[in-house]
């Protein structure tokens, strides 16, 4: 089941985010970070237990990010990652954003839900803020890519 997040879920949102961070492929997230910003993120529940998040921050008046995309290890290749954008994606349209982008390494997945790769120059400066707190800062080596609704 999706559905929005509930503050009971921010420390397996964080615990979750943590596995992915440590392994280099996105940004952690603290405590205040996930509070801040809870409405953002959807959860996937399976039998009482948190087994996927994402999230969808806008950016812009036009524009908003699919974000801290993560499903347990246990999960994958059960259509979670596919059900938690898509209800991202609606959420977008729901608000009347005209694309949404995701900074990723999952190229093939993205690909498949209808994004298209895209320079990441073509993004506005404003969505780099987070860039700064990762390691890899300035030499990023994510996929930006892009979805027109």
């Amino acid at each position: 089941m999706i559905r929005k997040a509930k503050i009971s879920d921010v420390k397996d949102i964080q615990k979750m985010v943590e596995v992915y961070a440590q392994k280099g492929e996105m940004l952690p997230r603290s405590l205040s970070e996930l509070y801040d910003n809870l409405r953002d993120f959807y959860v996937y529940e399976e039998m009482g237990e948190v087994a996927g998040v994402c999230a969808l921050h806008i950016s812009w008046d036009d524009l908003a990010e699919v974000r801290s995309l993560v499903v347990a290890e246990r999960h994958i290749r059960k259509g979670i990652g596919k059900q938690l954008v898509t209800a991202c994606v609606d959420e977008a349209r729901e608000f009347g954003i005209k694309r949404v982008f995701a900074l990723t390494y999952q190229r093939v997945f993205f690909e498949k839900l209808g994004f298209h790769e895209i320079d990441k120059m073509q993004l506005p400066h404003k969505i780099w803020g987070d860039c700064i707190k990762c390691s890899k800062f300035p030499d990023c080596d994510e996929i930006a890519m892009v979805m027109e609704l």
